[in-house]
């Protein structure tokens, strides 16, 4: 496969994850897989909304101006969700199977998890879509809320608003009120699918130096006050951001994926038919950036390509 069409195909090679169209015809076709009953005609008009609001042509809102979190970003995510979902129903008996109409709901999590970078026509004083970083998973609920009585499915209104928070770090995760124990496997693997769609992208490690740090200014997190008064550097610079992220990858194992989220990473195991693609290509690139930063060569970190 050529570098630059590697680029834009999810991790399977298989599907182009920058095509909105294409992506959901692959999650419709997962799920018709797994419940044939079922029809699934409201997806396809989600992805399209989708696609309208990521472009700036949904009214009332401009177009997405984050380039780490862009809608290849939000595509490859919410492929990884269907392949979670039909990896989970699978290897689990029928009254534990999570189902059509919840793999609805989680679709719609996906798709809109980062709705809430996108800027709103006539907003004052922001200039970029960043800065709402700290805030961008309750902006996210609340497009969900306005969105989804357009679409006829204002009684998911209240549950896609808690489990788009399992993407994010505005709450504690058991915190999160839920009183299905399926509402809490399926944030959970929201969440799952949100950190194994980008990590696992053959671009992830040239992405955090050219595309994250810059949102991270301009959402105030590369910065932080104290208590006391002082200010922390939490990243000095791109580079920075890089000489830390082979830690903030394992933590993210050890404290997300194999922590809160119970390591339902596995699901897609059952989907692949016993291979982790995500999980493969995300320690692929935790490899390569440690074997690059052990060189102790600060020219590599700058060099164009930092791809394994």
């Amino acid at each position: 496969m050529e570098q630059a069409n590697r680029l834009t195909m999810d991790v399977s090679g298989t599907i182009n994850v920058t095509d909105s169209a294409a992506v959901c015809d692959a999650v419709v076709a997962i799920l018709k897989r797994r419940y044939p009953d079922v029809d699934f005609q409201l997806i396809p008009r989600l992805y399209v909304d989708f696609a309208a609001l990521y472009a700036g042509s949904l009214d009332g809102f401009l177009p997405c101006d984050t380039a780490y979190h862009d809608i290849q970003h939000v595509l490859d995510v919410s492929l990884a969700m269907a392949r979670l979902i039909d990896g989970y129903d699978a290897s689990h008996s029928r009254s534990q199977q999570l189902g059509p109409e919840l793999a609805l709901v989680g679709i719609i999590v996906a798709l809109f998890h980062d709705s809430g970078y996108i800027r709103r026509s006539g907003e004052t004083g922001v200039q970029h879509g960043a800065e709402f970083t700290k805030t961008h998973v309750s902006r996210s609920a609340l497009f969900m809320a306005e969105y989804l009585p357009t679409v006829g499915r204002s009684d998911l209104v209240e549950l896609v608003g808690k489990l788009v928070h399992f993407t994010g770090y505005e709450y504690q995760l058991d915190q999160i009120d839920l009183s299905d124990p399926k509402h809490r496997i399926l944030g959970n693997l929201a969440g799952t699918s949100d950190v194994i769609a980008q990590m696992a992208d053959p671009a992830y490690l040239e992405k955090c130096r050219d595309r994250l740090f810059a949102e991270f200014e301009l959402g105030g997190i590369t910065r932080q006050q104290l208590s006391d008064g002082t200010e922390h550097v939490v990243y000095e610079s791109p580079q920075d951001l890089l000489l830390k992220t082979p830690e903030f990858i394992k933590g993210t194992i050890r404290n997300r994926l194999d922590g809160h989220f119970n390591g339902l990473y596995r699901c897609v195991e059952a989907h692949f038919g016993g291979a982790n693609l995500y999980m493969d290509a995300l320690e692929r690139n935790c490899s390569h950036l440690e074997n690059l930063i052990a060189e102790d060569n600060p020219a590599l970190l700058n060099s164009l390509s930092l791809r394994p």
